[in-house]
């Protein structure tokens, strides 16, 4: 099993999951985040006066696939949240070990 955790912009999200749902993968968790990178922020006026936003919003996707899932997932989401602008985001990936569904105590495999 592996799990990919993808960093993209906010207003990208219904194209990825759309495109993880084009390849029958339904499961994933979402979050709202805050972060930069390269981007580095921005400046905005708010009632004439200037500041700094230096954590841009972007949104956080969680995924628990089995390997033979993993390449399509990733291309499906790169290919999705691809602008070509920096703050694109990021996908990472890394194994797990294991993992118990909480209800019915089934283990790995039937827990996904």
């Amino acid at each position: 099993m592996t799990k990919i955790e993808a960093i993209i912009r906010p207003n990208r999200f219904d194209a990825v999951k759309e495109a993880l749902t084009e390849l029958g993968i339904e499961g994933m968790t979402v979050s709202e985040v805050r972060g930069h990178g390269r981007q580095k922020g921005h400046t905005e006026v708010f009632r004439g006066r200037e500041y700094d936003v230096d954590l841009i919003p972007k949104v956080k996707v969680e995924l628990v696939l089995l390997e033979d899932q993993v390449e399509p997932a990733i291309s499906a989401i790169s290919g999705a949240a691809y602008t070509g602008k920096i703050g694109d985001g990021k996908i990472f990936f890394y194994n797990i070990d294991g993992a118990v569904r909480i209800r019915s105590k089934e283990r790995d495999l039937a827990a996904i």
